[in-house]
């Protein structure tokens, strides 16, 4: 009978573990057909460890087949990797990184060639640098940006590394086909491919087979599995069990290696500043049940505003459209730029697409982050008063962006970091590098006299004329001015909406007259 009556997850509670045989032959059987698998071939394995209970069992059976194998049979390494977001829920973070650095030393000590491995984001693809530094707005269904940069490059990146170095690699994975019936019918499609047993190839990587051993696994399973066989890196399977009964959701965040894979917004292991879901339901759970959990507080509003930094619609409210309803978080346009990343202007029915986020809604994200991270620090548990919610790294890309790529020449990444923290910003000054101090743009602003737009634009040209005055040849120069006065050319966005429409007009005319001449020459005598 099993002892784990929790039934954390999808499945529906039965008495039976392991369809009625025992935990001793199931564990048996598995290890056998791992050290099998192993044995078979040179080929390198690379685990996908979340920290949550699929991959650590997975990782545990893993472990405890190798540690029974004679240390001349141990002959290819183990890869464990973990693709940590920088922007992962701080507690299931923490916990990750704890684990791998534990689990580091076992394998040491233990003579096993496990390698455990934390896989970051590029600096350049990090959530903050892309949202607050580029302006992306935040993540939606129909614009998921964040999945490809901040999960699935990097674990690709790690894997095709391991391909390069050897020909292929076999990807062992927690998956299992009660977590959903999409999840199932994904794996009974790979499994009629398989090219040996339990193994299936992969179509977004070539060279790469995946090897998925609890698959038949139910929730119960796991659970009987983790609280019956102790963790053999030294980790204790009981703490994760108190964090899974901490907080809700369907599960964990597997290895994310193709777009395909779900958002895991609403797991217990996903970014805790995810706003692909409509609401973080294991960050709210986990404040809820464990007092010394409050200081997330900070967060769970961050990640709020940037699912709805203007609210949402109330019972009631006049100006609710026809396609929304009540608790729809309301449009986040006045937050926008009504031009695209490359200041052109685009329509959709009577109104602009709107691109990034303004300059002011950035400034004000960067300041909010930095305020929480000072809050947090000072107030969080001293496990926690060390939390990087934004690494310097990223804060001195968002200034190199802002200043250079947005020729924001204000240079406010100091000054706010000032404001937030109390503390002086770790950079040195760009004052050679900038077109005028800030003396001059406070003049320059006045002159403009409250016209934003005009006053992006003479800033823009003056950064331009400033970066190509030192160039022994000015190439480009008339067309990067060309561009900057296009992107000012209007008076407001209206003005912006009416030009591009008559514009368009103007095109859908032309283009009805050259096919109407088109028709009338072919009609014509020869």
């Amino acid at each position: 009978m099993s002892t784990i009556p929790l039934n954390l997850g999808l499945t529906p509670v039965r008495r039976k573990p392991f369809n009625g045989r025992s935990l001793d032959e199931v564990t048996e059987q598995l290890t056998d057909e791992i050290r099998e698998l192993y044995t078979a071939d040179q080929v390198p394995w690379v685990i996908g460890y979340s920290g949550g209970k699929d991959s650590t069992a997975v990782l545990q059976l893993v472990w405890l087949a190798l540690a029974s194998l004679p240390p001349q049979q141990r002959t290819k390494t183990v890869h464990v990797i973990s693709t940590d977001t920088l922007v992962e829920n701080p507690v299931v973070a923490a916990w990750v990184s704890t684990s791998l650095k534990t689990m580091a030393d076992a394998a040491r000590a233990q003579e096993l060639p496990i390698e455990p491995h934390r896989l970051t984001p590029q600096i350049k693809d990090s959530f903050w640098v892309n949202l607050i530094g580029r302006g992306y707005p935040a993540p939606r269904p129909k614009f998921r940006w964040c999945t490809e940069r901040l999960k699935i490059k990097p674990s690709n990146s790690f894997i095709r590394s391991v391909v390069a170095a050897h020909g292929e690699a076999i990807m062992v994975l927690g998956i299992r086909k009660a977590e959903s019936q999409a999840r199932a019918r994904a794996m009974e499609k790979h499994e009629k491919r398989r090219v040996r047993d339990r193994l299936s190839p992969n179509a977004n990587l070539p060279n790469s087979l995946v090897y998925s051993p609890v698959e038949d696994w139910t929730n119960d399973d796991v659970w009987e599995f983790l609280m019956q066989v102790q963790n053999p890196w030294g980790y204790n399977n009981h703490d994760l069990l108190t964090m899974y009964q901490g907080a809700s959701g369907d599960g964990e965040c597997p290895l994310v290696v193709d777009s395909t894979t779900p958002s895991c917004g609403s797991s217990r292991f996903g970014c805790w500043t995810c706003t692909l879901v409509e609401e973080d339901k294991s960050m709210s759970a986990m404040i809820q049940n464990d007092e010394e959990k409050e200081w997330m507080l900070p967060l769970l509003d961050l990640r709020n505003k940037l699912d709805a930094p203007f609210g949402h619609y109330k019972e009631g409210d006049e100006d609710i459209p026809p396609n929304r309803k009540p608790g729809d978080p309301r449009p986040d346009k006045p937050a926008r730029d009504f031009r695209r990343m490359n200041g052109s202007v685009m329509l959709f029915k009577d109104d602009a697409i709107h691109g990034p986020y303004l300059q002011s809604y950035r400034e004000q994200w960067l300041q909010d982050l930095l305020e929480a991270q000072t809050w947090i620090r000072a107030h969080a548990p001293e496990h926690v008063q060390n939390i990087e919610l934004i690494t310097l790294d990223e804060l001195h890309e968002i200034r190199r962006i802002w200043v250079f790529d947005k020729h924001e020449v204000e240079d406010s990444v100091p000054r706010i970091y000032q404001q937030a923290t109390g503390e002086a910003f770790p950079g040195g000054p760009l004052d050679e590098q900038l077109v005028m101090g800030s003396d001059e743009m406070d003049v320059l602003k006045e002159v403009c006299d409250g016209d934003d737009l005009h006053y992006y634009m003479v800033r823009e040209l003056l950064a331009v004329e400033r970066k190509y005055r030192t160039m022994a040849r000015r190439s480009g120069l008339f067309q990067a001015l060309e561009k900057a006065v296009q992107k000012g050319y209007y008076d407001s966005h209206e003005d912006a909406v009416e030009f591009a429409a008559r514009k368009k007009q103007w095109r859908d005319d032309i283009a009805e007259n050259l096919t109407f001449d088109d028709e009338n020459e072919l009609d014509a005598p020869a």
